[in-house]
Formats: C-alpha cells, sequence, structure tokens
C-alpha cells in the first residue's frame, strides 16, 4: 500500500511546480513573486512575535489602566508596522515594475531629427 501524501507535501510540490513554471515564462515575475512571499512571511513571524510579547503584558497587568495603555500601545505600533510594511510592498513592485520596463526597452533609439514630416 502506497503512502498518501499529506496536504503539506501536496502543497509544497505544488509551489514549486508554480514557480518553475514562472521561471521558465518570466524570470522578473518570478523574483517579485519570491521577493514578496519572503517578505509576507518575515513580516508575520515578527508580527506574531509582537502579538505574543503584548498577550505577555497584557496578561501582566494590575488595573484597568494599565491594561488599556498596553493595549493602546499594541494598537499603535501594529498601525506603524503595517503601514510601513505595505509601503515596503510597494516598493518591492515598484522596483519589479521598473526592471520590467528596462527589460522591454530595445537597443536602438531614435532622434527627433530622424522622423520624417
Amino acid at each position: 500500500m502506497t503512502k498518501s501524501k499529506t496536504p503539506t507535501e501536496t502543497a509544497a510540490s505544488g509551489v514549486a511546480a508554480m514557480t518553475e513554471a514562472m521561471m521558465s515564462a518570466n524570470p522578473a515575475m518570478a523574483k517579485l513573486w519570491s521577493d514578496m512571499a519572503t517578505e509576507s512571511a518575515r513580516f508575520v513571524s515578527e508580527r506574531l512575535q509582537e502579538d505574543v510579547k503584548a498577550q505577555r503584558e497584557m496578561l501582566a497587568c494590575k488595573t484597568p489602566a494599565e491594561l488599556a495603555k498596553v493595549q493602546a500601545e499594541f494598537f499603535q505600533k501594529a498601525m506603524s508596522q503595517y503601514t510601513a510594511e505595505a509601503y515596503k510592498m510597494f516598493e518591492i513592485m515598484t522596483d519589479a515594475g521598473g526592471e520590467a520596463v528596462k527589460g522591454a526597452k530595445t537597443g536602438t533609439s531614435r532622434g527627433y531629427d530622424d522622423v520624417p514630416v
């Protein structure tokens, strides 16, 4: 009897196949996808650490005022980090767009004086 694949193995092989297909079709798009996935994973990991830290601080609070202060700081920091992350993702996409335009340009250029009127 053969061993069935777990959903994780199936998903991983699907991601590998998608990455391979993207690399063969458009390396710039594959790099963009990879950069965005890497950045997303980094950000999620960082935010989870912040969530656990805030939870510990909330559990240590002795008064409702302390809890309100911890919650306010948590939300302010989260909003700041999410804003910075959105800007970072925008930069990644903009850089990829610039690289795509560079790759699409031809090696020849025309001057304004050589166009017939």
